[in-house]
């Protein structure tokens, strides 16, 4: 659960800021995304290969 709490003098646009980046590196956003419809074994293994297909081009 990500929280942020505000500083005395902390304006609302500054948390919502550090707010915003603690969701993105958590990954949050990515697992909403992924979890928002059902995804069939067949689906989800063609989505994999090409993740590692893309990965495996950008290193050469």
């Amino acid at each position: 659960m990500t929280q942020v709490v505000l500083g005395e003098n902390e304006g609302i646009e500054s948390a919502l800021r550090r707010f915003k980046r603690q969701v993105s590196k958590a990954g949050i956003l990515a697992d909403v995304k992924a979890h928002r419809h059902f995804e069939t074994p067949l689906e989800k293994r063609k989505r994999k290969t090409i993740a590692a297909r893309r990965k495996t081009r950008r290193f050469r």
